[in-house]
C-alpha cells in the first residue's frame, strides 16, 4: 500500500470538495447517506473507533483503516481528524482500491 498516493488522493477529495471531516460531520454524513466511504486514522482512539464503525454498520458504509497518523492526514489536508468520509462515489472508490490494492474498485464500494 503506498501511503503517499492514498493521503494525495484524500488531498484531491478536500480539493474536489467531497471530503467530510471530523466525528461529528461523518456521523451526520453517514446517517443522511451523503457517506460514500468512511476513513479512520491509525491512531484514532479504540472508543471513537468503535462508535465510527457502528454507525457505519448503520447506514451501510464501509470503514476504511489506513496506516497514516491524525497529524500526517494533517499535513494533507490542514485540519487534524482522525475520521474522514468521501461524498463522491468515484473518489471513494479509487480510495478502496488503493487501500484493498484491487484493480477493480466498485468491488470494493
Amino acid at each position: 500500500m503506498n501511503n503517499n498516493r492514498i493521503l494525495s488522493t484524500i488531498s484531491l477529495c478536500k480539493r474536489a470538495g467531497k471530503l467530510l471531516l471530523g466525528f461529528d460531520v461523518v456521523g451526520e454524513a453517514i446517517l443522511s447517506g451523503e457517506a460514500k466511504v468512511v476513513i479512520i486514522a491509525s491512531d484514532l482512539s479504540p472508543k471513537t473507533q468503535k462508535e465510527v464503525e457502528l454507525a457505519a454498520q448503520k447506514g451501510g458504509v464501509r470503514v476504511l483503516p489506513i496506516p497514516s497518523t491524525m497529524d500526517e492526514i494533517w499535513q494533507f489536508v490542514n485540519k487534524r481528524a482522525g475520521v474522514l468520509a468521501v461524498s463522491d462515489q468515484g473518489l471513494a472508490g479509487k480510495l478502496c482500491g488503493l487501500i484493498d490494492h484491487q484493480d477493480k474498485e466498485d468491488e470494493c464500494l
